[in-house]
């Protein structure tokens, strides 16, 4: 178990991009009336966000930053390493990090990397640079997380193009010496991998004519392999195993109860998961937030557009004592507790 401490961080703003162009899935063709008011009731996803061709994950990343930094004044010599996490990164190389460096003006000094994380790729990302600053004294940073998902969903998939939308979110840390500690506990297991998955365009099944070839998986289900594949049935049985247990152990750890925290952030899956989840660890509901209804499966932003979205107003003007997990494509599964005080939050802005 990769149970540790990070001290001397503090998060000092988190901003949110997603596309103007809204789609509702009661406008979607392939189901009937009867079908989607099931869809809506057990998966809570009304409306996404979907990017036009030609808009990335990080240009959703560089106009929150823009508006965050703006917002913290923020100069951009002043930050010190920047992280993007995404599965739907701008180039199959360069990283697309080096290029954000480049766009937002950063020193030629700042390190960047990227890391390829989906659903848990929130709380993943917040624990490494977090540890760098930490570790290192650097001073600011900024981790931006997100993904365009529905560029590789099948229009003709049920069971995978109503569901998820795009987004892309900034988070700026700062060393600091009065900082409340950040704990996490981040797991893995790599057998259950073919359950989310892009077959073909990597190096194990490069991509070729035949990636493209449209096949009938099931009624009401047809992609290439070249789209998204979506093992639902699997990614429900994991999360509902494997995430509330991660929970009761991380509260076990660090010697806590729901009480102690003023809100409990999930990654946004579908609501009758969620709602599992959240029913196995017995947290009331108005202590958890949900922003699927209006933007579906963002994947890795969904916890930090949720915090822009629903908790914006109490972000700027309180102290908040938060428990996130991130949980998915992997699989991959991590608990976070973190406390904000008084953050920029910028409204969400359409991009």
């Amino acid at each position: 178990m990769a149970f540790f401490t990070v001290n001397k961080v503090a998060i000092k703003g988190i901003a949110a991009a997603v596309p103007s162009q809204i789609e509702s899935n009661w406008d979607y063709d392939l189901l009937t009336d009867s079908e989607k008011k099931l869809l809506v009731k057990t998966t809570g996803v009304e409306e996404r966000r979907r990017a036009p061709i030609g808009t990335t994950t990080s240009d959703l990343c560089f106009v929150a930053a823009q508006k965050l930094m703006s917002d913290l004044n923020w100069q951009p010599e002043e930050v010190s390493a920047l992280v993007f996490v995404s599965q739907s990164s701008d180039y199959y190389l360069p990283a697309t990090a080096i290029i954000l460096q480049d766009r937002l003006g950063l020193s030629k000094s700042c390190l960047a990397f990227d890391i390829g994380l989906g659903c848990s790729g929130y709380v993943y990302g917040l624990s490494v640079l977090s540890s760098i600053l930490s570790a290192t004294g650097l001073k600011k940073a900024l981790l931006m997380v997100g993904d365009v998902s529905t560029a590789t969903c099948s229009y003709e998939d049920k069971s995978t193009y109503p569901l998820f939308g795009d987004a892309g979110t900034v988070t700026a840390l700062e060393f600091s010496e009065a900082a409340k500690p950040m704990t996490f506990n981040l797991q893995s297991d790599g057998s259950g991998f073919e359950a989310i998955i892009i077959p073909h365009g990597g190096i194990r099944n490069r991509a070729s004519r035949a990636s493209f070839d449209k096949k009938e998986i099931d009624k009401g289900i047809v992609r290439a392999d070249y789209n998204l594949a979506l093992n639902g049935l699997e990614v429900f049985n994991f999360s509902i195993r494997e995430v509330p247990q991660a929970l009761k152990n991380f509260m076990e750890d660090t010697q806590s109860n729901t009480e102690d925290y003023d809100y409990f952030l999930m990654h946004q899956a579908n609501k009758l998961m969620n709602e599992t989840i959240r029913k196995k660890v017995k947290f009331e509901e108005a202590k958890v937030p949900y922003s699927m209804k209006k933007f579906g499966n963002t994947s890795s932003a969904s916890i930090p557009l949720t915090l822009v979205t629903e908790l914006r107003e109490e972000l700027q003007s309180k102290s908040l004592n938060l428990l996130m997990t991130g949980f998915g494509v992997g699989l991959s599964w991590g608990v976070s507790s973190i406390e904000l005080d008084c953050i920029a939050c910028p409204e969400l802005i359409e991009l």
